[in-house]
């Protein structure tokens, strides 16, 4: 169910023309929650450092020891 999905993220873009800040897995799970309502734990998210670009990522999540998923992440400039 979660890798049928896309989580869509807007975040206001920086001089550089890149994410003004970065987007963390918190803001990630928050948004998969109030946008689909899947409860994932933070900690699940494999991220190897916080996204600060625009764009569609694919985000591992360890649902179990030996069940891992990908989670769409779509980040738009506002």
């Amino acid at each position: 169910k979660i890798s049928n999905e896309t989580v869509h993220l807007t975040m206001t873009a920086g001089e550089s023309g890149r994410v003004f800040g970065s987007v963390s897995t918190k803001e990630i799970v928050t948004a998969a929650k109030a946008q689909f309502g899947f409860d994932i734990d933070k900690k699940k998210l494999q991220m190897p450092e916080a996204i600060k670009s625009f764009g569609t990522y694919e985000i591992p999540v360890k649902l179990h020891p030996q069940v891992t998923t990908v989670l769409k992440v779509s980040v738009k400039e506002q």
